[in-house]
């Protein structure tokens, strides 16, 4: 990772031209830029360095400064020269899954069940080895679709890491102010300040749910009873309306044996227990469709309580078929899901 100087930034995004913004955030805008070897790059400059913002940054060169992952977006420098704080990352050029599902980029095609299932297992991939392969372990904190970037052959990169906090060997949790996105949230997390791993896994639960039917996870404009995605869900399969859930873009539909598989690795990812959540290394076999889900998640849900007894209408004999096509449908964006932050 390089020290970068202010003056190639500047240079790199054309004195950070408003033509180059291609995103912005709480704490800094994010620019496209070309380095002088001619290295495309992307530049989050912070918007000051005061509070917040400077602990943001630090927490991303601390987090991801030294770690090497095909699903993690990478940091390649950052550049600190009197107030300016900016970080250097490589650039993903085909945009993010919250613009695939619910944004521009879903008014020119829909993302195919078989790109969504390779986008979220790489996503499975990235955080299994940010909560299981490095020490001390990183938590994101922040999982959402539009921290999922995409690249041309449809692999996920997870980014933005300026919420993400390291836990120690022997630490089962860390007591941190609540901070994430409304909708993604970890309900324990939410109301305790406690925060582990498993809160990670409950956000990317509720992305699986995202994907599989093409809904935000709050959504306003929706009756009342489907407002929360989640709890719609829940309610959905409950009542023994599974197929139901997909998303009506995807021209061809997953087959029932896919649609169960996803679902149930969703429901056990955002399950109200923490401690019945399982890890990101048994999401990843679990969604890996070429594999069985792994035993100890069958028994699992043949010990289940109530609490995990909406997985019950999803078992049964599974039939396979087969999904993956071109689609084109539009429609409009919906509205985004609010960050927030509590004292």
């Amino acid at each position: 990772m390089d020290v970068k100087e202010f003056r190639d930034l500047e240079l790199a995004t054309n004195r950070f031209a408003k033509d180059n913004v291609i995103g912005e955030g709480g704490y800094g805008v994010v620019y496209r830029g070309r380095l002088s070897n001619g290295t495309p790059v992307a530049v989050k400059k912070i918007l000051n360095n005061l509070g917040q913002a400077e602990r943001e940054f630090r927490v991303e060169v601390e987090a991801i400064g030294h770690v090497r992952h095909k699903n993690l977006v990478r940091l390649l420098g950052y550049c600190v020269e009197g107030t300016q704080r900016m970080l250097v990352y490589e650039y993903v050029n085909n945009g993010n899954l919250e613009s695939w599902l619910h944004g521009e980029l879903s008014q020119y095609s829909s993302l195919t069940w078989l790109a969504r299932m390779k986008i979220l297992l790489g996503t499975a991939k990235a955080l299994a080895y940010l909560h299981e392969a490095i020490e001390p372990k990183v938590v994101h904190r922040d999982i959402k679709s539009s921290n999922i970037l995409i690249d041309d052959e449809f692999n996920a990169k997870i980014s933005d890491f300026g919420l993400a906090k390291m836990l120690g060997a022997g630490k089962s949790h860390i007591a941190t102010r609540v901070m994430g996105t409304f909708g993604y949230v970890a309900p324990e997390y939410a109301n305790s300040g406690l925060l582990n791993e498993k809160s990670d896994v409950y956000s990317f639960g509720v992305v699986l749910l995202e994907a599989i039917t093409g809904r935000d996870p709050i959504d306003y404009e929706r009756p009342p009873n489907e407002v929360n995605l989640v709890d719609w869900l829940k309610m959905m399969v409950a009542n023994r309306r599974s197929e139901e859930v997909v998303d009506p873009n995807l021209e061809r539909r997953p087959s029932t044996k896919e649609l169960k598989r996803a679902l149930l690795t969703a429901l056990r990812c955002i399950d109200l227990n923490a401690e019945k959540r399982p890890s990101m290394d048994q999401v990843v076999r679990m969604l890996d469709s070429n594999e069985p889900i792994p035993q100890e998640e069958r028994r699992h849900r043949q010990n289940r309580t109530p609490e995990s007894s909406e997985t019950e209408p999803l078992r049964g004999n599974n039939n396979s078929g087969r999904s993956d096509a071109p689609e084109h449908e539009a429609r409009p964006p919906r509205p985004k899901s609010r960050t927030f932050s509590s004292k």
